[in-house]
């Protein structure tokens, strides 16, 4: 398949009840039935931690995160590992929780609207958009990977 500069590669997830946009170059990889740790002391949203490749990888409840209701308990839920964003050599993957399994998209550029409908956005959440009918949700990951190092701070302390 040739790769189309007009199109953006993105990987979209269900969190709650939205859908999650996620650039595709974040995606490091995608588990099923991962066993978790949890962290004492973290808020609701850090469901604990797992092991991949060797490192500790925060696991993100996002629909909790942004407020935009529970996951659903199902046998088929999948982890996603992202590479992290911030820069941070102490928080370099961040996992997401998902209710199902990611999905592979192209997006072409002049498809993908900002969806300015509502005035104040979900904690993580840079943007609202529209791709063609359906809408979904960009992560702010930098402000998510802030979020979860503030958190695992707070938690050891």
């Amino acid at each position: 398949m040739a790769y189309n500069k007009d199109e953006i590669r993105g990987v979209m997830i269900q969190v709650g009840g939205e859908r999650l946009l996620l650039p595709n170059a974040t995606v490091a990889e995608v588990m099923a039935r991962v066993p978790v740790q949890p962290i004492p002391g973290a808020p609701d949203w850090l469901s604990g931690q797992i092991e991949w490749h060797g490192w500790s990888v925060p696991l993100v409840a996002f629909s909790r995160l942004a407020g935009l209701g529970e996951e659903p308990a199902a046998r088929n839920n999948r982890v996603i590992v992202l590479k992290g964003m911030g820069g941070d050599e102490a928080l370099p993957y961040v996992a997401l929780q998902t209710a199902s399994f990611p999905q592979l998209v192209s997006v072409p550029r002049d498809s993908l609207l900002a969806d300015a409908s509502e005035e104040e956005l979900p904690r993580g959440v840079q943007m609202r958009v529209l791709l063609g009918e359906q809408g979904a949700l960009l992560p702010d990951l930098e402000s998510v990977e802030r979020l979860v190092g503030e958190a695992l701070a707070a938690a050891a302390a």
